[in-house]
């Protein structure tokens, strides 16, 4: 018999030890993206600091209070629904590829068209606001999705952007100042994937930051006059409506749908990625409870003037693994939108070196990376593999841009050939990576399900594929009819191929022990046979599966009996994210 736990749900503490550990580490996070998009709003599209500090920071404080807070409650809410104290709340801030998407992709052109800053941030705000409502319709499809996709091509694709767009840009800017940036990951590899903890139970993000800024500041790489210059510009900024402004770019929307509609759906697909991350991780959400909040969130945001949707994070895990339960993401929140009123953000960019914030992101693409192999069978490695690879074109081919529009020019002005002389096959690589995340889930189950000798299922998401390569939603530049026929067939013969094994009536694989060992853990099918809970948006997690060791040796964990397992009741994991 499992002995009760000294703290229950029903006395949940807002706040432990661990959750110092995930705010620390949440928190830098969700800072070090709202100083990029300041500088894109400030750098790029040459907005006025008034119109970024006066207006779109407050918007966007008020969605991230909003979220984090909503994000609290549902952790609260599963923790007393399954008598638990280890639930980890979902981490929640600015979209971060949505974040570039919205700067270089809708508002710049419209500027360096118009030179109207104004006018590119209308079109911004409206595009925010298109996601949003696509989001929300995705809640009432994504839990379907869920449901049939197996988890090696939800969680593969989940760690492809992990490692790309998560993991890559910080990787190079800490190389680049390695002598701040590799003690700081040391301390937070030491803190975070092993038991070793500070004298005094000093708080391993906090340290790392206040180590990597001593560093940064002693050896020259910061500047008094800087920080006296940003204290300058601090004033307090209120959100309020702007509904002119969204309304003016709406009259314009039609241009916009070619990237709204696929990333609205990336947005919502990547939404549901993260839940089947959470539930991995022994917290099993409500995934239309989770859409419907991001949807609501950009539809807000846009609403008050900012044009960077939030969404749930890449990393649940990770912060469950620091320790952090419910009280990390409502303290984020709420420091975030003091920080955004306050117009704070030109002063913290000049306090603290980039270099000593950015190893925490790598962090995280290195659990979730993990994550991805750990929690899916061994024998569906090759489709974790699968369902990276078009993450990792969409990011190659967006450095390859850049470059290219560094030095005055473009892909299109080179020329594929001269490319392909180079050994760079770009024109490829752009049709793989577009629509990257509902790519690699398609990509992944088609391998999934071939591995496992489920061939009327590889058949049927092969001709997924193809419907959504043909209307553009993958693989395609734009929404378009017939956008990428070649692909779209492709796709089609792998479904006829699919199609003719099925016929011949193969036995499907039998799953291994260790197969059967992650799915009663995981709460999930690893190669998606049906559930039986008729509403999949609602499906809690079974009782056996098991939570995440706490990082707080002061909350203990608590235990469901499982006559299954040999283990005994107080083992807990130890790795990060499993």
């Amino acid at each position: 018999m499992v002995k009760t736990t000294e703290r229950t749900a029903a006395n949940l503490p807002l706040w432990v030890r661990g959750d110092t550990n995930a705010f620390f580490g949440f928190g830098v996070n969700v800072l070090v993206n709202v100083l990029t998009l300041t500088a894109l709003c400030l750098g790029v599209v040459r907005l006025s600091s008034g119109d970024v500090f006066g207006t779109i920071l407050p918007a966007l404080g008020i969605a991230l209070v909003a979220g984090n807070i909503y994000y609290t409650v549902l952790a609260r809410r599963l923790a007393r629904r399954e008598n638990r104290t280890d639930v980890t709340a979902l981490p929640y801030g600015p979209s971060v590829p949505h974040m570039f998407i919205v700067i270089f992709v809708i508002m710049l052109p419209i500027y360096l068209r118009t030179q109207d800053a104004r006018q590119a941030w209308q079109a911004g705000v409206a595009w925010a606001f298109i996601i949003g409502v696509i989001v929300l319709i995705g809640a009432f499809v994504g839990p379907y999705i869920r449901r049939y996709a197996p988890r090696a091509a939800l969680l593969g694709t989940l760690a492809g952007i992990s490692i790309t767009f998560i993991s890559m840009n910080p990787a190079g800017q800490m190389w680049r100042m390695a002598w701040i940036a590799l003690p700081v990951l040391a301390l937070l590899l030491i803190g975070l994937l092993t038991d070793v903890r500070l004298p005094g139970n000093i708080p391993i993000g906090l340290a790392a930051l206040l180590l990597g800024t001593a560093i940064g500041w002693i050896g020259g790489a910061m500047s008094v006059p800087d920080v006296s210059a940003a204290a300058g510009d601090i004033a307090l900024g209120l959100p309020s409506l702007q509904l002119g402004l969204l309304f003016d770019g709406l009259a314009e929307m039609a241009p916009l749908l070619a990237t709204a509609i696929p990333l609205g759906v990336y947005n919502f697909t990547e939404g549901m990625t993260n839940v089947e991350s959470a539930a991995t991780a022994g917290d099993n959400y409500n995934l239309r409870s989770v859409l419907l909040a991001d949807g609501a969130g950009a539809v807000i945001g846009a609403a008050l003037g900012s044009p960077f949707p939030p969404a749930v994070y890449v990393g649940h895990p990770g912060w469950k693994a620091a320790g952090g339960r419910s009280g990390y993401s409502m303290a984020t929140g709420v420091v975030i939108a003091v920080l955004c009123f306050l117009g704070m953000f030109g002063l913290l960019a000049t306090i603290f070196p980039t270099a000593a914030i950015v190893p925490i992101l790598l962090y995280i693409g290195l659990l979730i990376g993990a994550q991805a192999f750990q929690a899916t069978p061994r024998v569906h490695a090759a489709a974790v593999v699968a369902a990276l690879i078009p993450n990792i074109a969409a990011w190659a081919t967006g450095q390859m841009d850049n470059v290219l529009a560094a030095a005055g020019t473009s892909a299109a002005e080179v020329g594929n050939s001269a490319l392909a002389g180079a050994g760079v096959v770009y024109d490829g690589l752009l049709v793989l990576g577009q629509g990257a995340i509902l790519a690699g889930l398609v990509l992944g189950a088609v391998v999934v399900f071939i591995i496992d000798k489920r061939f009327t299922r590889a058949a049927i998401f092969a001709a997924v594929g193809s419907a959504l390569a043909f209307i553009g939603l993958i693989h395609g530049e734009r929404i378009e009819w017939n956008a990428n026929g070649q692909v779209a067939l492709g796709y089609l013969f792998v479904a006829v191929i699919c199609g003719l094994f099925a016929l011949a009536k193969i036995p499907p694989r039998e799953p291994e022990p260790e197969e059967r060992e992650l799915d009663r853990q995981h709460g999930g099918r690893s190669s998606a046979a049906p559930a039986s809970s008729p509403d999949p948006a609602s499906s809690p997690a079974p009782a056996s599966a098991p939570a995440l060791a706490s990082a707080d040796p002061a909350l203990p964990v608590q235990r469901t009996a499982d006559p299954e397992s040999s283990a005994p009741a107080g083992a807990e994991a130890t790795t990060g994210g499993r």
